[in-house]
């Protein structure tokens, strides 16, 4: 018995976590947002995930579902609703190592994954955080460490076992159910609720890892050199960058990830990067892959890093666009700049080939502003950069609506997956919802 709930069904006893229980105060919130929902649900199966469907349903209750908690739109929760929190459904197995095909739960751990996959030489790239959940990343794209190598997560997905909104399990792969497939692999939030993954792995343990402090100029021609070297470098880099005001000077931090353990494939590809600009501090060395997303990242998520977050990508790394890079960094309310690399594998697929349509596109840039600035300090910064933008990642967007919609699923695609949406959750049961 719930207080707020009522009688719960069978298959949930022991498994609906309340206000008034100990385990609330680490469950009810995301890693941006504190959430104050009426009970979070901890199925441990996909029947338990249709039995909590049905209890939302039933009450009327706004509906967030949750697989790690580090979503920057806060989605993982609600005030006053039910959060389905997959946490506990984190089994991670490999099917066929001869096929490099793993199955992994939607509630595991990316840190875990790595973990589970390094004693067979097996690596996926997912994200940059060991603590962001499998399932978030899994359905709206996956831009990680070994991107320009691997691709996007959505581009290994052999199939997904998936709870639609009225409760059934499916299985779609590319014979069954080849749509809900599509549109799960970069929309799958308005379809259904993903409770596993068959993924393709990479063959990889041990990548090399590199740091490089550099000073921008104003004009940002700095940038536009890192740009020009990420277009030539082979597949095996990936990097990102972080832009931060230092005074008067604008400093880059870049991070860059090498898809191999030879010293001299490792030497040779970060090489160019040394001649972008005055590079202040550098280091490298060989590290296996779960130290890109290690066990340590793991925490709970109690709303700790309240921030605002949009994004877009770049097609080129023109003057204009450089110069408005350094001009938000350098502004008298300067946000948190990212820039990660694409290309390479992630434009292998056609554009067609997925929910995630953005497939020519060279660099993804990220906006933050971080408490006690807010949505109006971002938009502010982020006006100037938006004009040189071409389309969106939908994970890095912190006020999902309608324009985020069209940027991140643009013509035909969000044509598409609007029409699967409605398909699969004709009432809306997975759409977000205005708060009460």
């Amino acid at each position: 018995m719930n207080a707020a709930l009522g009688t719960l069904p069978a298959e949930l006893t022991g498994k609906v976590v309340g206000p008034d229980d100990r385990r609330y105060r680490l469950l009810r919130s995301t890693y941006t947002t504190v959430g104050r929902p009426a009970a979070v649900v901890l199925p441990e199966s996909a029947g338990d995930v249709a039995a909590a469907l049905r209890l939302a349903r039933e009450r009327g209750l706004r509906l967030a579902v949750r697989s790690g908690g580090h979503g920057l739109s806060g989605s993982g929760t609600n005030d006053g609703g039910l959060v389905i929190d997959l946490s506990a459904l984190h089994r991670i197995d490999v099917l066929d190592r001869a096929s490099r095909l793993v199955r992994v739960e939607s509630g595991a751990r990316w840190a875990r994954v790595a973990e589970a996959l390094t004693p067979h030489g097996l690596a996926i790239s997912s994200g940059d955080h060991g603590n962001v959940g499998v399932g978030g990343i899994a359905t709206g794209g996956g831009v990680g460490w070994l991107v320009r190598q691997y691709g996007l997560t959505v581009d290994h997905i052999r199939a997904v076992e998936v709870v639609l909104p009225d409760g059934t399990l499916v299985r779609a792969d590319a014979e069954d159910e080849p749509d809900l497939l599509w549109v799960m692999r970069g929309a799958g939030r308005g379809a259904g609720i993903a409770v596993a993954f068959e993924i393709e792995a990479m063959e990889l343990r041990d990548v090399g890892h590199a740091h490089l402090v550099v000073e921008v100029d104003p004009a940002g021609e700095t940038l536009r050199r890192w740009a020009e070297v990420m277009e030539r470098s082979p597949r095996e880099l990936s990097t990102a960058v972080t832009l931060s005001s230092q005074g008067t000077t604008a400093v880059a931090f870049v991070t860059a990830v090498v898809a191999s353990d030879s010293p001299s494939v490792i030497r040779d590809t970060l090489e160019p990067l040394l001649g972008i600009g005055d590079v202040m501090v550098q280091q490298a060395h060989i590290t296996p892959y779960t130290e890109l997303v290690p066990v340590r990242h793991l925490h709970p998520n109690t709303g700790q890093m309240r921030s605002s977050t949009t994004n877009g990508l770049f097609t080129g790394m023109t003057p204009d666009t450089a110069s408005a890079l350094t001009t938000a960094t350098a502004a008298s309310d300067p946000v948190l700049i990212q820039l990660r690399s694409l290309g390479g594998a992630s434009h292998d697929p056609a554009s067609s080939a997925t929910a995630f349509a953005h497939r020519h596109q060279n660099t993804l840039v990220i906006a933050s502003a971080f408490a006690p600035d807010g949505r109006a300090t971002l938009d502010a910064a982020w006006a100037p950069l938006a004009r040189h933008t071409e389309g969106a990642y939908v994970n890095f967007e912190s006020a999902p609506d309608e324009a985020s919609f069209a940027r991140a699923y643009p013509g035909a695609t969000g044509t598409r997956v609007t029409h699967l949406w409605n398909h699969y959750d004709p009432d809306g049961v997975l759409r977000p919802q205005p708060a009460a």
